[in-house]
């Protein structure tokens, strides 16, 4: 959830580690810090706050080396200060840390015993305790980081440097991301490629239980058994430009406005028209086993998860076969039902998510097949899945997720439509015209977006509101969620996702003048039945905001706002609801001041439970 940057070579550190921190600033943070081995000494500068206030407090200081750390952190153990910032040093040892360590306390009282003096609230001290304490014993540095991951539980990702090591980063995972890059006279080691996409786009991901001896020249890893082995390297194909804003005043709105781009790079090269069939040749089952498939299981977090309700809805109409879509938190504590004829769907923007990962692994261990639906290239779930389905949809910088939840949208369609082939449910001329749908959905989003003073003029009347109210009904019953948790994200207006004809069973007691209720009204088979509901909502004088299919006439006569959407059949209108909610929320949170790209407590990458 926080932000490693580390390097080794030949130019000066400083510079180098603050540019990495801020391609990392969209992961969220509290506080920021840097060490540099300057002569035989490391020195550690950190601060709270924004990554400006770190720059501030190095200007003059004169602090220069090619050996350094960096961090920014999100307070977990501890409340953001200069103490608990990162990173944290242990005589001559300095370390920064992503994860939990669930046993700190026992290792921490040990410790103390020991004559170890603390000097933060956070888990991480302990680490960089228990590191130089193996060193004390005659250890080379990765000889005390190995021995010390070994007495710890929970999951780190963590970079180390040592006053007695000055050409050397030890490097060491197990739950969270941790990724080496390497040029020809430097080395890298960062939670996320952005970090050192500006000076190599090779890289290698470290798996569970690894340690890598990084220099200048050189990276050396062994596994969980303390084995030599040879990582693959990866290439990045896209560049550190396509991490900047172009011109918008936010990531979150240039990603907004990415989406039709987003919707054909997830489409590109997966389908033939000839035969209406989608090409999924990474998702490692064959025809067969889709087949022999008993049930589909869905699990994921957050935005993840409401892209998994909607593919519950796809995946029963077009496939018809039972769905369970879980929330990944809960899935891994209890003993679900999972079969060995059973798939397992998992979504991740990251492929990093710590809840989703265990729910993965749970359901591989109960004999199911494991797909999964990621962006990020080499990610941790993608690696340990049977098969994978990524998104392609790049760099998503701002923390509330846009562009990665329609690529999400866009693979349960083309994984719902191979599999409706495979099974027999579609015919040749039944997938054509599902595909000639699919293939007009970025027009149609660009008609929405070319509309967006429509939606601006909507949050300039209702962004003063403290709480509002979504529904939806059917497969957009997702999207009112959705909708409802963007505005709460980076507006920090209490907001509720809500089925239609579930509000009369407890939140009609809410609605008055004051509470603005967002209804989708699609023209579907349920338009009847949502009119109903609308109709509820406007006898107790509260403003509506319906988002309706063209050609609407009636509901403009009682609805205080009105924004369309195009015609299209039912099963696409989740994709266009979503562009104009998340423009509505983007424009009331602008309107009300806020950090839109970095919404207060939030991290990108939820690495830990």
């Amino acid at each position: 959830m926080c932000g490693i940057v580390g390097y080794v070579g030949k130019q000066d550190a400083v510079p180098l580690l603050l540019e990495g921190l801020r391609r990392l600033e969209y992961r969220g943070y509290d506080s920021a810090g840097i060490a540099i081995l300057q002569g035989a000494k490391i020195e550690v500068r950190r601060s709270v706050g924004k990554l400006a206030n770190l720059t501030n407090l190095l200007s003059g200081q004169g602090l220069h080396g090619t050996l350094g750390l960096g961090h920014t952190r999100w307070a977990t153990h501890g409340k953001p200060s200069e103490e608990n910032a990162h990173p944290h040093r242990s005589e001559g040892c300095v370390l920064v840390h992503n994860g939990i360590i669930e046993n700190y306390l026992p290792l921490k009282h040990q410790l103390e015993k020991a004559g170890y003096r603390f000097e933060s609230e956070t888990d991480t001290e302990v680490v960089a305790h228990l590191i130089a304490h193996h060193m004390k014993r005659g250890r080379s540095l990765a000889e005390g980081v190995r021995t010390a991951t070994q007495e710890i539980r929970g999951s780190y990702a963590i970079a180390a440097i040592d006053e007695g090591e000055p050409d050397t980063l030890v490097a060491a995972r197990s739950g969270c991301p941790l990724v080496i890059g390497q040029t020809a006279d430097s080395a890298w080691v960062a939670s996320d490629v952005l970090a050192m996409l500006s000076h190599t786009r090779d890289v290698i991901y470290l798996e569970d239980g690894d340690v890598a001896v990084v220099t200048r020249s050189e990276a050396h890893i062994t596994d969980a058994g303390g084995h030599r082995v040879a990582r693959p390297t990866t290439r990045i194909t896209w560049d550190e430009v396509a991490a900047e804003k172009s011109g918008y005043p936010h990531f979150m709105l240039k990603e907004i406005h990415e989406q039709p781009q987003t919707i054909l790079d997830t489409m590109r090269g997966r389908y033939a028209f000839e035969t209406g069939q989608a090409d999924l040749p990474d998702l490692g089952l064959t025809s067969e086993q889709l087949t022999a498939v008993g049930r589909i299981w869905i699990v994921a977090c957050g935005t993840s998860w409401h892209a998994g309700l909607v593919g519950k809805y796809l995946l029963e109409e077009m496939v018809r076969t039972p769905v369970q879509v879980d929330v990944a938190s809960e899935f891994r504590y209890r003993d679900p039902l999972v079969k060995k004829d059973d798939l397992f769907i998992t979504i991740s923007q990251s492929g990093e998510t710590a809840d989703t990962l265990a729910a993965a692994r749970e359901a591989k261990r109960k004999g199911a097949r494991v797909i999964s639906i990621v962006n990020v290239v080499g990610s941790t779930l993608a690696r340990e899945s049977d098969g994978v389905l990524y998104t392609h949809c790049g760099p998503e910088i701002g923390v509330a997720s846009t562009k990665a939840f329609t690529a999400q949208l866009i693979a349960l369609y083309l994984l719902a439509l191979h599999f409706a082939r495979v099974r027999g449910v579609l015919n040749d001329v039944d997938g054509r015209i599902w595909l000639e749908r699919f293939v007009s959905l970025p027009t149609h989003v660009e008609h929405i977006l070319k509309r967006e003073a429509e939606l601006v003029a909507i949050a300039k009347r209702y962004h003063t509101k403290r709480n509002f109210l979504y529904l939806g009904r059917g497969i957009n019953y997702p999207i009112a969620l959705e909708g409802a948790l963007k505005l709460k994200e980076i507006s920090y207006i209490h907001a509720e996702g809500y089925p239609a004809g579930e509000m009369k069973h407890g939140p009609i007691a809410l609605i008055d003048e004051n509470i603005p209720v967002v209804v989708l009204v699609p023209r579907d088979r349920l338009y009847e039945k949502t009119c109903s509901n609308l109709m509820e909502v406007t006898a107790r004088n509260a403003p509506v905001i319906a988002l309706v299919s063209e050609g609407e006439r009636d509901l403009g006569k009682v609805a205080d706002a009105v924004f369309t959407i195009p015609d299209v059949p039912a099963l696409l209108t989740p994709i266009l609801f979503t562009v104009a909610l998340q423009l509505l929320a983007y424009h009331i949170a602008v309107l009300r001041g806020t950090d839109v790209d970095q919404p207060r407590n939030l991290a990108k990458s939820v690495t830990v439970e």
